[in-house]
């Protein structure tokens, strides 16, 4: 196997479950985790999905200015709602898209005497009942595929099916993006790794834009390919594992010519994981992971942020990611926590 990569391998989901070609899929799965960290899913059955949400996108963003506003992210102190052009930051930088953010639905909803990391688990806003119709098939369809993912994750390394379950959390979110033409060399979003959950579902268009960084330090462009899922490692799953399963760095370059859209569903991760316990169950874990011919054993070493003695938990790890990088609704909401985080490093 190469110790760096040219291109994205391709998983056939379909091929996951069929005992014919189960054994090579699982096995191209495995080098895509260790070796890369991103990969594109293909066959999934949800290509109709896909196909009716993105042309449904450019209506949602051409509702009027104060539909959108109706559901600002301001409004939320869970980080859920509408970020208008230029109200997101990522590497300290301003990103170059609008969004709405949406979470699966949550049974328990936060209390005034919880921690403030609690809250991230919230209800949506939604700007009318066509959006939340639509928000509501793609997450459910989404956590089944992602759940089934899951357990195909935990085959090809060699554990029992059900072995990450037990770290999932309570709400997967969703989002909506829009990427307007921009000036050459624009920031879409700076470089960066996700740190929301377990694994990243993206569906985009073939405007393009999405890059993502190879050992060699080279810049790998990740273009649309009709009908899948451009799947990545986030933070939380690199923990888990210990690093043996990186999480890759990535960024999207604003368009120049025209209009892009992207569909990111964030696998969550248990909030309450803490930094004791997620040691002790990495460690487990990678103790039972076979590691024989893998080329970057090395990253076996490499901490993820989650594993910070800056928090004790997941959830304060998440919610610092939240309030850095939508600094208005962290001063809304986090105003004590804001001027914490804003002059905290974390090296």
């Amino acid at each position: 196997m190469a110790t760096s990569f040219e291109t994205l391998p391709i998983i056939d989901f379909q091929a996951l479950g069929i005992p014919a070609t189960k054994s090579e899929a699982l096995e191209k799965l495995k080098h895509a985790l260790f070796n890369v960290g991103f990969l594109y899913l293909a066959n999934t059955g949800l290509e109709k999905l896909i196909e009716e949400t993105h042309e449904t996108l450019p209506e949602f963003f051409d509702l009027p200015e104060s539909v959108k506003q109706s559901c600002n992210m301001l409004n939320s102190p869970s980080f859920l709602g509408y970020t208008s052009l230029g109200a997101e930051t990522t590497a300290r930088k301003t990103d170059l898209r609008e969004q709405f953010d949406f979470g699966t639905p949550v049974t328990q909803l936060w209390k005034e005497n919880d921690l403030p990391w609690q809250r991230l688990e919230g209800p949506s806003q939604f700007p009318n009942k066509q959006v939340e119709r639509l928000v509501t098939r793609y997450t459910s369809a989404l956590s089944t595929l992602s759940g089934a993912f899951l357990r195909a994750v935990a085959e090809c390394l060699s554990l029992p099916p059900n072995t990450f379950e037990t770290f999932l959390g309570n709400m997967h979110r969703l989002k909506f993006v829009r990427y307007p033409r921009s000036e050459p060399g624009s920031q879409g979003v700076g470089p960066h790794k996700d740190s929301t959950g377990l694994f990243t579902f993206l569906s985009q268009d073939p405007v393009g834009g999405l890059e993502v960084l190879n050992k060699s330090g080279q810049w790998i462009s990740a273009p649309y390919i009709e009908g899948t899922f451009v799947v990545n490692v986030q933070q939380g799953f690199e923990a888990i594992t210990g690093g043996l399963c990186p999480a890759t760095t990535h960024r999207v370059i604003a368009p120049t010519t025209s209009t892009r859209y992207s569909i990111p569903f964030f696998q969550a991760v248990r909030l309450d994981l803490t930094l004791f316990f997620l040691k002790e169950a990495a460690a487990d874990i990678v103790r039972r992971i076979p590691t024989q011919n893998v080329t970057n054993i090395e990253h076996i070493t490499i901490p993820s942020e989650f594993l910070s003695p800056l928090f004790s938990c997941f959830g304060e790890a998440q919610l610092r990611n939240r309030i850095i990088s939508h600094p208005d609704v962290g001063r809304r909401w986090y105003p004590d926590l804001y001027e914490k985080y804003s002059q905290q490093s974390l090296s």
